[in-house]
């Protein structure tokens, strides 16, 4: 379970450090991807497939699912963390993300989102100032 915020650095040579709290639930190997907005996802092996199942179990003759599925799968890069608990994320995903130096790793449950600092920045700021109550209210809690 993929729970927090931590602040990261990506090296020179596009080597990231996974928090050490998640290396455990990363040992089997992480897929990492374009995100939704302008970031990446990472998901443990495992969850990976839950997802890609669910996809896979979509009708091919749909234009959406096949646009989504380019968007995501194209854009995959299946890693296994080093010793010291690193991946290396590969320069097309650092740019579409617009990453470079200072990271942010955020848990959500059972993926993990990586984000440059400066946009994580604006996307808490955009989220905060929205009414909370009413997106909870919108979830029936």
């Amino acid at each position: 379970m993929f729970l927090g915020t931590y602040y990261h650095t990506i090296d020179d040579k596009g080597r990231l450090t996974i928090p050490s709290k998640y290396r455990a639930d990363l040992a089997g190997g992480v897929v990492v991807t374009r995100g939704f907005e302008q970031n990446l996802i990472a998901f443990p092996a495992g969850e990976w497939e839950i997802l890609a199942q669910k996809i896979m179990a979509k009708p091919l003759s749909d234009q959406d699912v096949r646009e989504f599925r380019r968007r995501l799968f194209a854009a995959a890069v299946d890693l296994m963390p080093d010793r010291q608990g690193r991946i290396l994320v590969p320069p097309y995903l650092r740019e579409f993300a617009g990453i470079n130096g200072d990271v942010v790793i955020a848990g959500m449950y059972n993926y993990m989102e990586i984000w440059g600092t400066d946009t994580w920045a604006t996307v808490r700021q955009t989220a905060e100032s929205n009414e909370d109550a009413a997106r909870w209210d919108d979830l029936g809690i």
